[in-house]
């Protein structure tokens, strides 16, 4: 065993053993936490011991590479088209799509063919191209306000509230204009994993193409929802069934149930896809069409993909995502039925609910009190306000994703009950920090 202590600011003169460097790395992730009490996160922290063994298979395949992995790139056409078919495109031999390292890089794509579209249209009728804009909830993920800096797009977020809490159309006239490339609506949403009705924010567009001749499509970001809705809300028109649908995304690494990072997004149809983002180059030997921000990628996680497509099929995905919808409404049931607290949702869309304080509760502690006491015991259960005109507003999430058990549910909600017991016991309020850490989606 090595006597000195790993440098952390320069590379070492001299290299280690092998087992040394081993330790010198997984020793320090011990003070990480447990991924399984971590309930913060939407990415997948298990699978099985076979996708486990899969993955050392094909840690070294670069997904870019389709021409030395050729049956790589096979797989993942086999997955686009699957993808395609459970949201129901029209065709989904024929819907463009690529695997991304996750929803950010997939939606940055979605967002460029929108405004690639909306700037092809334009110049074909002899209009102005500049001072294009995106319209989305001001609940979107930050990948959205990124994409709107990186790419020159202003973004107009319609605010939610307590009445209209979820982008639902009603707004949408008074911000759409010509210049507008596209509306993103979004399934499973961050802060509460309440769904937007897409049908509706549709029904609000084609009124608005009746009455002022304004075109505009709806991405869809399904990062999480996209693989929950098709097996758990099967009626439910969010996808490809709605004709204003024109792109989706969606994240294989969150209900898609694989190791991070892997994301999708698919196109309608050919027209939705300007042919300019499509690049082929002459990479290793082989002639490579590529769609994507990034280059060199693993290819481990489509295969994982497949695995799964397989290994579940329809019933076992239905199963999955029954079982942690089961194991969300007990545990929001529960905590929804404590004097402390009132639930802002309860966990009947995608696998995830937030509760408040009740009001007139207590003055002597918040749910960051109560955040940083579950952390002391395991359990990373984050609180943060929501969004824009509803900052005032601070909620507990829990996300659940397959692994928590109802009987890990129910150790969970033992803390909490005990936890709550304890600010309620104490006679003067906390101590208040200047600033609470930022919350990240």
């Amino acid at each position: 065993m090595f006597r000195d202590a790993a440098p952390k600011r320069r590379i070492p003169d001299r290299g280690m053993e092998p087992r040394d460097a081993y330790h010198a790395v997984h020793d320090e992730t011990m003070l990480d936490g447990n991924a399984r009490l971590n309930l913060a996160t939407f990415v997948t922290t298990w699978m099985e011991d076979e996708a486990a063994e899969l993955y050392r298979d094909a840690f070294d395949k670069n997904m870019i590479d389709k021409d030395e992995y050729p049956q790589t790139a096979e797989i993942e056409q086999r997955c686009q088209r699957i993808i395609a078919d459970l949201w129901n495109a029209p065709d989904p031999d024929a819907a463009p799509a690529t695997s991304t390292i996750g929803s950010s890089e997939a939606c940055m794509l979605a967002g460029i063919a929108l405004k690639r579209r909306w700037q092809h249209r334009r110049e074909d009728a002899g209009l102005d191209t500049t001072r294009p804009n995106l319209v989305m909830s001001s609940a979107v993920q930050v990948c959205w306000e990124k994409f709107c800096n990186y790419f020159e797009v202003e973004a107009r977020y319609v605010p939610v509230s307590a009445d209209h809490p979820a982008l639902d159309g009603s707004a949408l006239d008074a911000v759409v204009d010509e210049h507008t490339i596209g509306v993103v609506g979004i399934l499973g949403v961050t802060y509460t994993g309440a769904y937007e009705p897409i049908a509706e924010i549709a029904a609000a567009l084609d009124e608005i193409e009746r009455a002022r001749g304004i075109d505009v499509p709806i991405h869809v970001d399904a990062a999480s929802g996209g693989m929950v809705a098709p097996f758990v809300q099967p009626p439910l028109e969010w996808d490809f069934r709605v004709p204003r649908v024109a792109s989706i995304n969606t994240s294989g690494h969150k209900y898609g149930l694989v190791y991070p990072g892997l994301g999708w997004v698919v196109w309608r149809d050919a027209e939705a896809l300007p042919e300019s983002m499509v690049f082929r180059v002459s990479y290793l030997g082989g002639d490579t069409p590529t769609l994507a921000l990034n280059f060199s990628r693993p290819g481990a996680q489509v295969l994982l993909q497949y695995y799964l497509f397989l290994r579940l099929g329809r019933a076992g995905y239905t199963e999955v995502q029954e079982g942690s919808q089961r194991v969300a409404t007990h545990l929001s049931h529960a905590i929804g039925e404590m004097p402390a607290f009132e639930l802002v949702s309860d966990g009947s869309t995608i696998p995830v609910f937030a509760w408040k304080l009740r009001e007139g509760h207590t003055d002597r502690w918040t749910l960051y009190d109560l955040s940083d006491r579950l952390r002391m015991r395991g359990w990373l259960v984050p609180a943060y306000p929501l969004p824009a005109d509803l900052e005032e507003v601070t909620v507990q999430r829990i996300v659940v994703r397959h692994g928590l058990t109802l009987d890990l549910a129910e150790s969970l909600l033992d803390v909490i009950r005990e936890e709550t017991a304890y600010l309620d016991s104490l006679e003067a309020p906390l101590p208040r920090p200047t600033a609470h850490p930022a919350f990240t989606h």
